[in-house]
């Protein structure tokens, strides 16, 4: 139809693929496992991160642009349900971007695809925010670009 740039542009799922998004997941929780920065939410994980590592994947291959592996396997991709026993503040949506910025560096993610997905990783962690807190990044999309 048209010319340009817009005809060669992928989704964040063509980028990465399937074995890409769960490489991507696996260092996620592996930096949340490890870094004292995050320790706030993984003391909100069970002990065991391998059911959750498979449903993150299983969530961001369709949210990417991939098949809906998610809402085939539980019928919804509502994100704020499963979070609300848990109190989420800017705090905690800072430390799981800080978890994602650092797995898409480590992973090798390219400066597009990092750009690609700022804003939206930001609305979908402050999207299960469900308390008030201070926050330096309280309504700033950057903190992923941030190191």
């Amino acid at each position: 139809m048209g010319t340009g740039v817009s005809d060669s542009a992928q989704t964040p799922f063509q980028i990465l693929g399937e074995e890409g998004i769960r490489n991507l997941v696996n260092t996620f929780y592996d930096l949340m496992d490890t870094l004292p920065e995050a320790a706030g939410i993984r003391a909100m994980h069970a002990r065991d991160l391998a059911p959750v590592k498979i449903k993150l994947a299983e969530y961001l291959t369709g949210w990417m642009g991939g098949p809906p592996l998610y809402a085939q396997k539980y019928g919804t991709v509502c994100m704020t349900t499963p979070h609300e026993p848990y109190h989420i503040g800017p705090a905690e949506r800072d430390q799981w971007l800080l978890c994602m910025n650092k797995a898409l560096e480590q992973t090798g993610a390219s400066e597009e695809l990092v750009e690609m997905l700022k804003v939206p990783m930001f609305r979908i962690a402050d999207a299960v925010r469900n308390k008030q807190g201070p926050s330096s990044a309280a309504t700033n999309p950057n903190i992923i670009a941030a190191g």
